[in-house]
């Protein structure tokens, strides 16, 4: 037998392929056998973005291998002269009806799953409108959802292809046109009117003389938000961006009367069932103002102050008991992504009573410090008084002491 030969041949080619396996498998138990035993933790590939990308090019090549040897299939009945082997009509139709059932289901799941995921019911007066409001346009839409495309997926399995069955020429019908064109054009003015109303009922309010809204003054900067209450006066003082400097980092103007007893809060406090009316300004870029369980949510703007007036109508106390949650917290966070630390943007904010509000208050400490007072030629705080005082009286006591032991010595 000729060299040639005998490379070529099935049986030696299929010997030889053998013997490499198995020298294989050997060399492999040796390096298994010397090498330290190690436990893999698969669990952690699975957490892996690579794990999934690959898996998903793995889905993609056995669908291309399915698919071209269904071609090879079709091509060679063709070639036959065979008549057509699947009906790929009825095969799509029935694809349709299974993508419905699995999308109604797919439904009824983020319902009843994700559904439990939302927040909790609204902490404030109109939080409960704009939850009505959601919840209407959330229905209607789901409504015309399901029926919509069941109508669109069953028609594509009744109607599909059939060589035995002409399509009917139906061009034109007054009376669908007239339903499709009144039914949404009334209800898209309902989900309007509605959004209208709610929105000028939160921002449109008449002011109450005798429930007057406590001002806060909420500034953002990257990445922080600076709070100022006010004093005694109920007026929080005016600023001035030209007055910034870096002990009057948020240039205020104590030219003005009602910045002098304004106060400086590391959280915000508000009295539950009381008015309260944030004033909103930005040092840099546009932040956005989102407290989600009280459904307020407003951007700040460099150069440009907002307004936002709400109720507070449940204690922190009270969410933790309806949440079930003891550690629960309302939260301030920046809606907008304003940077590297956006996500580390946020505030504490606690609803309490009145008389607890009145109490924190209390403590909080005056925005016009010593330095700030000497920068605007304004008295010094008189808090360093009683030191002087107490030096004299020292001094005092020490003379007469001094005084006492003088004419002990005389006599």
């Amino acid at each position: 037998m000729s060299l040639r030969k005998l490379i070529v041949n099935k049986t030696m080619a299929a010997l030889a392929a053998l013997f490499i396996m198995c020298s294989s498998v050997n060399a492999f138990a040796q390096d298994a056998a010397t090498a330290t035993t190690k436990a893999v933790d698969m669990a952690k590939v699975h957490k892996t973005t690579a794990f999934y990308v690959l898996l998903f090019l793995l889905l993609c090549l056995f669908i291309a291998i399915i698919g071209k040897a269904l071609k090879v299939y079709e091509l060679t009945r063709e070639t036959q002269d065979k008549p057509e082997g699947i009906n790929w009509n009825t095969i799509n139709a029935v694809i349709f009806v299974l993508f419905l059932i699995v999308g109604l289901y797919g439904v009824y799941w983020e319902y009843s799953v994700h559904g439990k995921m939302i927040l909790p019911e609204a902490a404030s007066e109109h939080g409960k409108k704009i939850d009505e409001m959601f919840n209407v346009t959330l229905w209607v839409t789901t409504l015309v959802f399901i029926l919509t495309h069941i109508v669109l997926f069953i028609f594509t399995y009744v109607y599909r292809y059939n060589k035995n069955r002409r399509a009917y020429y139906y061009p034109h019908n007054n009376t669908i046109e007239r339903i499709w064109t009144i039914v949404p054009a009334i209800v898209l003015t309902y989900l309007v009117l509605m959004g209208f109303f709610t929105w000028r009922s939160i921002f449109y309010k008449a002011e109450d003389p005798k429930n007057r809204a406590i001002s806060i003054e909420v500034t953002s900067s990257q990445f922080l938000w600076d709070i100022r209450y006010p004093g005694p006066d109920a007026v929080v003082g005016k600023r001035n961006y030209k007055l910034t400097t870096a002990i009057n980092g948020l240039g205020i103007d104590f030219n003005d009367k009602n910045s002098i007893d304004d106060l400086l809060a590391d959280e915000i406090v508000l009295p539950v069932n009381k008015p309260v009316r944030f004033i909103l300004s930005s040092k840099d870029v546009i932040h956005s103002f989102y407290m989600p369980h009280f459904r307020v949510q407003l951007n700040t703007v460099p150069g440009m102050t907002s307004y936002f007036e709400f109720t507070p109508t449940i204690t922190t106390e009270e969410m933790r008991t309806k949440t079930n949650d003891p550690k629960f917290n309302y939260i301030l966070l920046c809606s907008k992504i304003c940077g590297t630390n956006h996500f580390n943007m946020q505030k504490n904010v606690r609803v309490v009573s009145e008389g607890e509000y009145k109490e924190w208050l209390a403590a909080q400490h005056p925005y016009l410090t010593d330095d700030l007072r000497k920068a605007f030629n304004l008295p010094v705080s008189v808090e360093a008084a009683p030191a002087v005082k107490d030096t004299t009286a020292t001094t005092a006591a020490k003379v007469e002491l001094d005084v006492k032991n003088q004419l002990a010595l005389k006599k």
